[in-house]
């Protein structure tokens, strides 16, 4: 019997598993959800679950996989979330050591892995309405305080794109129709109102000066609980590197508010 053809998604994570894939998840698999990765030990698991229901917009938690299992049953049934991320981050004693592109061998049975909403998801949505994604995004950090959960704790993480003023008309009413994926923007303009760090990018290369007619906007980004992790200071704590998402068989439009 001739297997089932692969959907877009599992195509791309098959690609990334077998090493042909290595950079960006951004502009793959447009029209499914891509999701935020966090991984921890069970024991500060609930700490976790509830730093990122009291943050609920930066952290859109879509799937909480059992103690030990690598496999996302719900979102993605034929994954591995060991194997599927094409770059990984990995915290010591909140320490960031040498990325990984696979995980397995740190594997343990007490590792919870989260699955949090991803503001890539909509980028697909935004290029159909007219609203370009592929230039002027940042990842930054902002002096705007998240509600902590101990022993989570940080401030709030932004994504933010350059676009004009039509296009940010444009891009909130598309943003807003995904609540679980960080929703509309948070801030139009000063990124000094919200404290955001131009000097030293989390994600996305060193900030020019924006051409004229362009106006700043800001979105919560899923990079947010990573760095209350990192706070934390946990023994072991492992996410996908900035921009390097985990791909789900989710169609984006399931999860659209109509």
């Amino acid at each position: 019997m001739t297997a089932a053809p692969l959907i877009e998604s599992e195509r791309i994570r098959r690609d990334i598993r077998l090493g042909r894939i290595t950079g960006t998840s951004r502009g793959l698999a447009q029209g499914f959800v891509q999701c935020n990765l966090a991984i921890l030990p069970k024991a500060f698991a609930f700490e976790f679950m509830l730093y990122c229901q009291r943050n609920q917009r930066a952290c859109p938690v879509l799937e909480v996989l059992d103690p030990g299992d690598p496999v996302p049953h719900m979102l993605a049934p034929n994954a591995d979330i060991r194997t599927d991320c094409a770059r990984y981050a990995i915290f010591r004693d909140g320490a960031r050591q040498a990325d990984a592109t696979d995980i397995r061998d740190l594997w343990r049975d007490d590792l919870v892995a989260f699955l949090i909403g991803s503001g890539i998801t909509f980028d697909g949505a935004l290029e159909k309405a007219g609203v370009p994604t592929d230039r002027y995004r940042w990842v930054l950090r902002s002096t705007r305080p998240t509600q902590p959960a101990e022993p989570f704790r940080g401030d709030l993480i932004v994504t933010m794109r350059w676009l004009t003023p039509q296009q940010a008309i444009v891009a909130t009413q598309v943003t807003a129709r995904f609540p679980f994926n960080h929703g509309p923007p948070i801030h139009l303009g000063d990124p000094a109102a919200i404290g955001a760090d131009l000097k030293a990018p989390l994600f996305g290369g060193p900030v020019p000066p924006m051409p004229d007619g362009l106006v700043p906007v800001f979105w919560e980004c899923g990079v947010t609980p990573q760095s209350a992790a990192e706070n934390a200071k946990l023994p072991l704590f492992i996410a996908h590197a900035p921009a390097h998402s985990f791909i789900t068989d989710l169609p984006a439009e399931r999860l659209m508010a109509w």
